[in-house]
């Protein structure tokens, strides 16, 4: 296994001064030292990430690094082959791509598909990669070997990288977090509240398994929920999409701080349709928790203000779960599209299992539940 602080000096070593990416759970003990020597960019999608690097690159001439999960390299297919690509701007950047899904390792059903074709994927869009080593003295050969392509084709270089590559590292830098409301409790809370023929959209993480597990403990079956399990970030646009056909059902979308501004773009979009039964409540916990507790700018920014000014007809921001009550009465019975933003702390329970349904048998009750 590679020692995380010590791969992070050998990239430091080649001149690396700028990092930024989205957090992955495959390499969040890496992540985490990165976030603990406090020169990071958590984007807000991976996108995003190597548009900062190019910005970088061009400012300095030096390489950066850009991390992330593969299930995120969607994001980065367009500013990869229309910007960074040889044939364009010609940005050489290191990236440092988690592998979920990788072929013959158990993994969740959305990694399957994006673990099986990641190397194919590298290999269509022409970027050169190696699969990272566990052992120290072979993954800096290939680092050694990574800046000598980049130097001398001037274009991204990426590392594959396995589960289980690094040491455990606990990260240091902890999120702020005065808040005191249990994300599982409050869904549960709510999920008792809501009216019988509402449907819920969930979104990605453990948001969609603790709605999965409350469901299970009060048999209350799982055909109103669509869980929103890949593509972080698009939760927000599948519930509308759903509003916009369902004019008469309550459609509730479950979103996280994180999910939200990865495309927050699609708030413009709600807030702009027609869509009375829309409500959206988001679950602010100022971190990306699932993948290791890095933190997001949930807390610094005002979402209400943002929604407010994308179209959202009212706003509500509750803190204390004693205030819950008579907002949630107020939110339910208001014209959407509406928002309810619920700060919470960053905890959950370690033994939270995940869902036991397939995907298909998720999105068949869903439809049926929805007259389909």
């Amino acid at each position: 296994m590679l020692n995380p602080q010590s791969f992070l000096k050998s990239i430091r070593n080649q001149g690396v001064e700028f990092t930024t990416g989205v957090p992955d759970s495959l390499l969040k003990d890496f992540c985490s030292v990165i976030t603990d020597e406090g020169s990071d960019i958590i984007a807000a999608n991976e996108g995003g990430a190597i548009a900062l690097a190019m910005g970088h690159h061009l400012a300095t001439g030096k390489i950066p690094l850009v991390y992330m999960q593969n299930s995120g390299f969607g994001n980065c297919v367009n500013p990869l082959t229309s910007l960074a690509d040889s044939d364009v701007y010609s940005i050489p950047m290191l990236l440092m791509i988690g592998w979920r899904g990788e072929p013959g390792v158990k993994d969740e059903p959305q990694h399957v598909k994006q673990g099986r074709i990641s190397e194919e994927l590298l290999q269509t869009m022409e970027i050169d990669y190696a699969v990272l080593s566990d052992d120290e003295k072979e993954a800096d050969g290939q680092l050694a070997k990574a800046f000598e392509v980049m130097k001398q084709t001037s274009a991204p270089y990426a590392l594959l990288v396995k589960k289980g590559i690094f040491d455990k590292y606990k990260l240091q830098t902890k999120v702020e977090n005065p808040y005191t409301i249990n994300r599982e409790e409050v869904i549960e809370w709510m999920l008792q509240k809501m009216e019988d023929e509402a449907v819920v959209v969930s979104t990605t993480g453990k948001s969609s398994r603790e709605v999965f597990e409350i469901r299970a403990k009060h048999n209350m079956g799982h055909g109103k929920d669509f869980l929103t399990v890949g593509g972080m970030g698009h939760a927000s646009q599948i519930a509308l999409g759903i509003a916009l056909s369902q004019e008469n059902r309550p459609v509730y979308c479950l979103d996280g701080d994180g999910a939200t501004i990865m495309h927050m773009g699609s708030g413009a979009i709600i807030g702009n349709q027609p869509s009375k039964s829309y409500k959206h409540i988001l679950i602010n916990n100022g971190c990306h928790e699932s993948v290791g507790g890095q933190a997001t700018v949930g807390f610094a920014i005002d979402f209400q203000k943002i929604a407010e000014a994308s179209g959202y007809k009212k706003t509500w921001l509750v803190s204390e779960m004693g205030e819950l009550p008579t907002v949630w009465e107020e939110f339910k019975n208001a014209e959407g599209p509406v928002l309810l933003e619920i700060r919470t702390t960053e905890a959950s329970r370690a033994d939270l299992g995940r869902p036991t349904t397939t995907p298909v048998q998720n999105k068949e009750a869903f439809m049926k539940n929805l007259g389909n």
